[in-house]
């Protein structure tokens, strides 16, 4: 039951023009991850855009469609929940539910319970049934 199929979709398709960023350097040295980090450096070739062939840097312009942030990738929008109040301001049809890193596993089950009762989709449930 995927919903806002139509915002990920524009939300893909722009993604598609975008550039790979990884990491400076990472291509060079296996020590570093591709995962993106802005190149600092007061000389830095990437950052000042020195060369042609560089990979492109991370800027605002790059953003998805206004209306896809916030969305979790089966189209429910990502909320995050501390407790049976915050479960209550949510629309099932629409908005999925993420607990918070804090909540503990009593309280949890308990949260656990009310969403299933209500038909929320739940991002991370992580609640085991021997209670230990």
């Amino acid at each position: 039951m995927s919903i806002n199929k139509d915002k990920l979709a524009k939300r893909q398709e722009i993604k598609g023009h975008n550039p790979d960023f990884v990491r400076p350097e990472s291509w060079r040295y296996v020590r570093l991850q591709t995962n993106w980090r802005k190149p600092k450096g007061i000389d830095h070739h990437q950052r000042k855009q020195k060369s042609r062939g560089r990979p492109g840097l991370v800027k605002v312009g790059y953003g998805g469609p206004k209306e896809a942030r916030g969305l979790h990738p089966s189209g429910f929008t990502d909320n995050l929940v501390y407790n049976l109040n915050d479960l209550e301001k949510l629309d099932p049809k629409k908005d999925g539910v993420r607990f918070g890193h804090s909540v503990g596993t009593r309280k949890r089950k308990i949260i656990v319970a009310k969403a299933v009762e209500g038909k929320f989709k739940i991002f991370n449930a992580r609640v085991n049934a021997s209670g230990s």
